[in-house]
């Protein structure tokens, strides 16, 4: 079964949290349960308490979907990593969340004010031993009933298509992949994101539907701005968005013959001031509902 999720960055930003201060949190979920999202990722607005997150959520009819955690595996022991991410992962088991949404950010550039063309790359050898500890990793996620989903992010060590290639060689079966389709857009300059998640279909758990404006895409990186200078311009948007860049009844289609089933979440950060979250998800939210009536995806 599908279920339709949002994100709170799309009202309230968490890199850059002067984005959105001014709304309510009773507003943004509010606006999600009336746009008819079954569910909500984490952010930074919501409390860390476990049962008041549940409580909080569950007021507004809406699920826990997951949450973003930040892995620090280059720079410490697996052990190290498992003690520090239990807490987590104690909070998704009593929300019911089947997937830990999760990415490495130990050197990450995605909050930093350099040139996004700047990202970390790790060699050969180094991918090879940053994959067997994230196997290690997400086995110990997956003894405990949820799956490890590696978001691949601009500004990380797993940003572009051939990252990604690599990333998923150098790991094994237990870690499992969130495909971020404007993260995949973006990373590959402009590629059909559709030739990825084809390619890795098989390990997708999480699906985040998040679109691209090509023409700020190209601003950012021929002029060596940041990820967030991005952000602040509006390089994504939502499914559905005429000036966005990504076609999702393919990528949906691909998702329905592989037989998927599980959250598809509308992760389209962007200024809410310039550009209404209300409007902007209600959009998304309805272009994926009609495509994915168009694949027979339910």
């Amino acid at each position: 079964m599908i279920q339709y999720g949002t994100n709170p960055i799309a009202w309230a930003n968490d890199d850059d949290q002067s984005l959105g201060a001014h709304i309510p949190t009773e507003q943004i979920l509010g606006e999600a349960s009336e746009i008819g999202f079954d569910g909500i990722e984490n952010g930074h607005r919501w409390p860390n308490d476990k049962e008041e997150l549940k409580q909080l959520l569950g007021n507004h009819g809406l699920k826990f979907v997951s949450g973003w955690y930040s892995l620090n595996l280059l720079a410490q022991s697996v052990e190290d990593e498992k003690k520090a991410i239990q807490p987590h992962l104690d909070k998704l088991k009593h929300n019911g969340c089947k997937v830990c949404i999760a990415c490495e950010t130990s050197n990450t550039i995605q909050a930093a004010d350099v040139d996004i063309s700047t990202s970390p790359v790790l060699s050969e050898t180094g991918m090879k031993v940053f994959g067997a500890k994230m196997e290690e990793l997400a086995e110990f996620c997956a003894g405990q009933g949820i799956d490890l989903v590696y978001h691949h992010h601009m500004g990380t060590v797993v940003e572009t298509p051939d990252e990604i290639d690599a990333f998923m060689a150098a790991t094994g079966p237990a870690t499992k992949l969130l495909f971020d389709a404007g993260h995949c857009y973006f990373g590959s300059k402009g590629e059909d994101p559709a030739l990825i998640l084809e390619k890795y279909i098989d390990r997708v758990r999480h699906f985040h539907a998040k679109n691209v404006r090509p023409g700020v895409m190209k601003d950012i990186r021929n002029t060596g701005k940041s990820f967030m200078d991005g952000v602040r311009a509006g390089v994504f948007t939502v499914p559905g968005d005429e000036e966005g860049g990504i076609d999702f009844t393919p990528l949906l289609k691909i998702l329905k013959d592989a037989g998927y089933e599980g959250w598809i979440v509308i992760e389209a950060e962007q200024d809410p001031v310039a550009r209404n979250p209300f409007h902007y998800q209600s959009l998304g939210l309805k272009t994926l509902k009609t495509a994915a009536q168009e694949v027979d995806l339910t």
